[in-house]
């Protein structure tokens, strides 16, 4: 018997199932909500400002896989590289890929690591990131996902030797809300509250939820103005967001950009540019306006949305590549 089973309660093994390993399997997604809360029945984890992975391993390789399925080994070689020395080697699990500005997670500063797919240059752009796992959904030939969170968190610490850049993702079993202050006074992203008896579900689910510091979500880019005095590249980005089968119009984003970005994106926008707006509604600029194929997805703060569905002091926070433009919704608290 494997450390993996040796740390399953007897009572929990009746929920193995034995299963060949998958090449794929859909992340579990949280759900936003205003409710604050602290229940014993519930942990509570930090929410993280990076980039989710799942890692699929085999005797054979490694393989690091965003949630559209995308490769990010090239990107993340040294976490490839953590994974191989292993002693397990058969195992998915799930977690995200994080870089700090002291001691925040930074998805601006993973953005670096983000846009370079060249393990050498990857290596040498001096943007050390970490792996933080919070759960296990197979292994050494069973699906886990019918088992409660709690033991999955056992066999996740019992598949993985936890040494940098692998980290074993923290969680308090209560004090919800406490938990909330902290993270928000300590300039976190929030936190995700898990319902502790759940199994994981491969899809979105209100067993696990999301309590936010700020809001922030992705959105599509539709078109861009032109710079105006010295700035370059362009002036703000036109996003929306899918609902009923159109992209909806939320308004422009002019702030978040620094130079380099400014020229890297502004080039990205003029290869894919089209004669008539992506939009469907709203209420649109006219003027030194350039729209675009609605195919990139920008990561936006902002601080609220206003009565006609426009955002309130966007910010942009940076490119996602890790979700399709066409799964981009409005996310509503439930």
């Amino acid at each position: 018997m494997s450390d993996v089973f040796r740390s399953i309660p007897t009572r929990d093994r009746t929920a193995l199932r034995p299963s060949k390993q998958p090449s794929w399997t859909e992340p579990m997604l949280a759900t936003l909500t205003e409710e604050r809360f602290s229940d014993p029945a519930w942990i509570f984890e930090p929410k993280y400002d990076g980039v989710r992975c799942l890692v699929f391993r085999t005797p054979a390789d490694v393989r690091l896989l965003s949630r559209n399925q995308k490769a990010l080994n090239d990107h993340y070689p040294e976490l490839e590289e953590a994974l191989e020395l292993q002693s397990s080697d058969r195992f998915v699990v799930d977690g995200e890929i994080v870089a700090f500005e002291g001691k925040r997670t930074s998805f601006a500063r993973l953005q670096r690591r983000m846009q370079i797919a060249d393990r050498e240059r990857a290596r040498a752009s001096g943007v050390k990131v970490f792996l933080y796992l919070f759960d296990i959904v197979h292994a050494d030939g069973y699906d886990l996902t019918g088992l409660p969170l709690r033991t999955r968190k056992k066999a996740l610490r019992s598949a993985v030797a936890f040494r940098d850049p692998l980290r074993y993702s923290p969680h308090r079993n209560e004090g919800g809300e406490s938990y909330l202050r902290q993270a928000c006074a300590r300039g976190w992203e929030g936190v995700i509250a898990k319902r502790a008896d759940a199994p994981y579900r491969h899809a979105r689910s209100t067993d696990w939820l999301k309590f936010k510091c700020v809001n922030e979500q992705e959105f599509v880019i539709g078109g861009y103005t032109d710079p105006k005095g010295s700035r370059h590249g362009f002036g703000a980005l036109l996003i929306g967001y899918h609902r009923d089968g159109e992209l909806r119009f939320a308004g422009k984003v002019g702030t978040g950009f620094d130079d380099a970005t400014l020229e890297r994106l502004g080039r990205r926008l003029a290869r894919i540019e089209r004669e008539r707006p992506p939009f469907a509604t709203g209420r649109l600029p006219r003027h030194a306006v350039h729209w675009v194929e609605p195919a990139l997805v920008a990561q936006v703060a902002f601080t609220e949305w206003t009565r006609d569905g426009q955002l309130r002091h966007p910010r942009f926070r940076g490119l996602r590549d890790d979700k399709p433009a066409r799964d981009v919704v409005r996310e509503q608290a439930r």
